[in-house]
């Protein structure tokens, strides 16, 4: 499509938008200030320039597409980029708007992330934040993302990283566990014991440990394994074995004495450890709430 096609379709974009998030013809014309018979036209001519469908309408109600989904989130951000264009010169000072969307894996965004985003909403009111939480990387070009953390020791070269720090992995069990089954002085001694994993993959039972040079590993068992840490964590708590976690998951419980480290000396490895790493998009212009929330984070993980 030439861009003077483009161009002419930026107002129906615009009114496409407008429409899904309203829900109605009759309420997106409203607030556009148009007839309902105008914006359907606009939409109607939108379809036609793209050969597709993007509303299925029925005399009760409207219901986006597929494709229609994926024009109304590519749409919006086009919306939200040429409301960064009118603020580009605009004081500093100017109240910050807009949608962030976040990807971020699921124990950090329970134990880490979840009272700075909370936080994040009170300080910026206009701003809404969408997070989706996965413990695979999520792709923030596909999937139109503002943010993506992750725990990694090889950010994405494609990203700009920003570093906030080191999460490694422990392992802990109940007092009570120690004292009926023994406490392991050596990664080999784990064999006699009953060791809660993940169970995402097949070798996850297969916990490799390191101290200065020397590498053990150990394919452990036990009677249950569950990739949720905090039903691991529950599972430790009442005596059932031991766990292994990213260190902030059991930070309180370890502080508090409701579980002892294990192996302390030893360094076991694990995909859910390394550099916790903020990523996103390069820039030279970047949204105002983009920049807010990135400079929020870095100061609060410091």
């Amino acid at each position: 499509m030439d861009t003077n096609k483009l161009m002419g379709l930026l107002p129906d974009i615009a009114a496409f938008v407008v429409v899904v998030e309203s829900g109605s013809f009759t309420a997106a014309s409203q607030r556009l200030g148009v007839t309902p018979s105008g914006v359907s036209r606009q939409v109607s001519r939108l379809e036609s320039a793209l050969a597709t469908d993007l509303l299925e309408r029925t005399t009760r109600k409207q219901v986006t597409t597929d494709a229609g989904k994926a024009v109304y989130e590519f749409g919006k951000k086009i919306m939200e980029a040429a409301t960064d264009i009118s603020v580009i010169t605009s004081q500093g000072d100017q109240e910050i708007t807009g949608e962030l969307r976040i990807a971020a894996p699921k124990a950090f965004s329970r134990h880490i992330l979840e009272p700075l985003l909370l936080s994040f909403l009170r300080q910026c009111p206009k701003v809404k934040l969408r997070l989706f939480v996965s413990d695979d990387f999520v792709d923030p070009f596909g999937h139109n993302l503002d943010i993506v953390f992750e725990l990694t020791h090889s950010p994405r070269e494609n990203l700009v990283a920003k570093n906030l720090g080191n999460i490694k992995t422990v392992l802990c069990a109940s007092k009570t566990y120690l004292q009926s089954n023994g406490v392991p002085f050596e990664p080999n001694q784990l064999l006699q014991h009953q060791c809660l994993f993940l169970n995402e993959s097949p070798n996850d039972n297969q916990w490799v440990f390191t101290r200065d040079d020397d590498v053990v590993k150990v394919q452990v068992d036990g009677r249950f394994s569950v990739n949720h840490s905090e039903m691991r964590l529950n599972a430790v708590q009442q005596d059932f074995g031991i766990g292994v976690f990213p260190e902030f998951v059991v930070r309180e419980a370890l502080l508090k004495g409701d579980v002892l480290p294990v192996l302390p000396d030893w360094k076991i490895n694990s995909r859910y450890q390394g550099l916790v790493v903020m990523q996103f998009p390069q820039s030279k212009y970047m949204p105002a709430r983009r920049r807010a929330f990135i400079d929020y984070i870095v100061d609060a993980m410091a």
